[in-house]
């Protein structure tokens, strides 16, 4: 059940952060700032969904933010770095790469979430 909770979690979380992602790419931001302002708000999101929802934590919130921001902001500079290799690097178009990387991250961020932040 918590992996089912997780995944509708996940899936609310990544349809906003492609959402903002894309508002910022269709007002001509640049794509990195585009992925910085939506990553700031999933992970807001995210946090909350994680901790209330999926796994139910009773831990010390402020603990448990710090350490979730810190771990995903990891994912950020994966991100960041993945989408300038795709998009600079490889001339990918910016909304397909944001997909890919989206998905590459996911599979981490349970990890990091069931491992190390909500145990």
């Amino acid at each position: 059940m918590e992996f089912i909770k997780y995944t509708i979690a996940g899936v609310v979380t990544t349809l906003m952060n492609y959402v903002i992602y894309s508002a910022g790419l269709y007002f001509h931001m640049n794509y990195l700032i585009a992925n910085t302002i939506a990553w700031c708000f999933a992970v807001l999101f995210s946090y909350f969904m994680n901790r209330n929802i999926v796994f139910q934590s009773k831990n010390n919130s402020r603990k448990e933010m710090i350490l979730f921001v810190t771990l995903r902001f990891l994912t950020l500079l994966v991100e960041n770095v993945c989408l300038w290799i795709f998009i600079d690097y490889l001339h990918w178009n910016a909304s397909i790469s944001k997909i890919i990387v989206m998905l590459m991250t996911v599979i981490g961020n349970y990890f990091f979430c069931k491992f190390s932040i909500f145990k």
